[in-house]
């Protein structure tokens, strides 16, 4: 299966934020805040780390998981797209 290079898995956090959060992703920049920028609640919050965890593991053919106590870490797009990296590996 493909790996994800970090503008990959930025376009995966930007699509499923734009669908959930019903926006366009072109405005959706990598240093905006979930909530205080984009009004992101945490039930959004739940639905892009669901979408995240189907896609990553959709695009690379393994299992990613992100857990309750890494998302209370994740306060930006930045955030969620180096963690989403970082677990790549």
């Amino acid at each position: 299966m493909a790996s994800l290079d970090r503008a990959g898995v930025l376009a995966i956090v930007r699509n499923n934020l734009a669908e959930i959060l019903e926006m366009d992703a072109a405005a959706i920049g990598e240093g905006q805040s979930f909530v205080d920028d984009l009004g992101a609640d945490s039930l959004a919050l739940i639905e892009l780390v669901d979408a995240l965890e189907t896609d990553v593991a959709e695009q690379t053919g393994k299992q990613f998981r992100i857990e309750d106590e890494d998302l209370a870490d994740l306060k930006t797009v930045r955030d969620a797209v180096d963690f989403v990296v970082g677990q790549l590996g």
